[in-house]
């Protein structure tokens, strides 16, 4: 935790965006994160996303179609904008100054599909090897005057449209994690797999996607329950585990969409967990190898449920990674000078 001197110090010291470095405690929970971390060189190919698409399809009886990717990631975490203040004043008959202070963490997420395939076949799951998704954001950590459910949030935007944020908050624990199970069928319709409106969800669950894995022995990626893949997903023995948690139901967080997003497939809802693990064994720095598994989902709403209920058919668009620390923030990146 930020001792409160610190953030006295902040408060007055000019703002600044510097190079992010590993074990910064002013980040507090989000002091891990700087550098880069990719799908390599041992855990290619560990990225999977599952999400149901609108999609007119003759004779099939269903109004959707369940697009499955297995992908490689690079997410790099490089600069660091500390002292932002949030001015504000308390008034209860003296009026006092209680600004906030605020220290952000940018980030870039680049997302390159492996293989993909659809049920029912569209022929627009798109060419292997294709870039599928760009969001860059910032991750915050509300040093002070922050709510009692959240003191950390993401910011992100992502090209198609969407903008977000997610509150939330972190914490440490020894040991491995513990990634709970996830129901990846839609909310708002009869739940049982025999149903012909759910074949796209039981054509994989009963064939898992296995990507371009060619190990007989690979159970594949199960949209039903897209967590199992991360289930023990780490190499080695985990010593201390870091949970990031942020949600956009929490306090004043939300999505906001393009009018074409919200009137075709909603992003209503989003939840997103990392996992950050430190092991036993350490990289040739003397710093414990890390381990970033995440866990996100993101709610689209469209077509009316078919549960008798009123609103929107809530569709998981879920996405797991496991991937490795495997650099130290871009110091080519030239930090800005100081801003009062």
């Amino acid at each position: 935790m930020i001792a409160a001197s610190r953030v006295t110090e902040l408060k007055t010291e000019p703002r600044y965006i510097d190079i992010a470095r590993q074990g910064d405690s002013d980040l507090d929970v989000l002091k891990l994160l700087p550098g880069t971390w990719k799908n390599d060189p041992g855990m290619k190919g560990r990225g999977w996303n599952a999400i149901a698409l609108p999609f007119a399809s003759s004779g099939s009886g269903i109004d959707y179609r369940l697009l499955v990717n297995q992908y490689d990631e690079v997410l790099k975490f490089t600069l660091v904008d500390k002292g932002v203040k949030n001015r504000g004043i308390q008034r209860n008959g003296t009026s006092i100054n209680t600004d906030q202070v605020v220290v952000a963490l940018d980030y870039e997420q680049r997302i390159e599909q492996l293989l993909a395939d659809d049920f029912p076949a569209s022929g627009l799951q798109g060419d292997p090897n294709t870039t599928i998704h760009h969001e860059p954001g910032l991750w915050l950590f509300m040093t002070n005057e922050a709510e009692k459910t959240s003191n950390i949030g993401r910011l992100g935007t992502i090209p198609h449209g969407d903008s977000l944020l997610a509150l939330g908050a972190g914490e440490v624990t020894n040991g491995p994690p513990t990634i709970p199970p996830i129901n990846g069928l839609p909310i708002g319709v009869n739940q049982s797999l025999t149903s012909p409106y759910l074949a796209p969800y039981n054509h994989f669950h009963l064939a898992p996607f296995k990507g371009v894995v060619a190990d007989p022995t690979f159970p594949g990626f199960d949209p039903v329950k897209p967590h199992l893949l991360l289930v023990g997903g780490a190499p080695g023995t985990v010593t201390r585990t870091t949970k990031l948690q942020v949600s956009t139901t929490v306090e004043t967080a939300g999505i906001v969409n393009i009018p074409f997003i919200v009137r075709q497939a909603n992003a209503a809802e989003m939840i997103s967990t990392f996992w950050i693990m430190e092991l036993d064994e350490l990289t040739p720095a003397g710093t414990p190898r890390l381990i970033l598994q995440y866990l996100q989902i993101v709610l689209l709403d469209f077509f009316p449920r078919r549960d008798g209920l009123p609103g929107l058919i809530r569709w998981p668009h879920v996405s797991i990674n496991t991937m490795e620390k495997v650099a130290d923030a871009d110091a080519m990146k030239t930090a800005a000078p100081a801003t009062p």
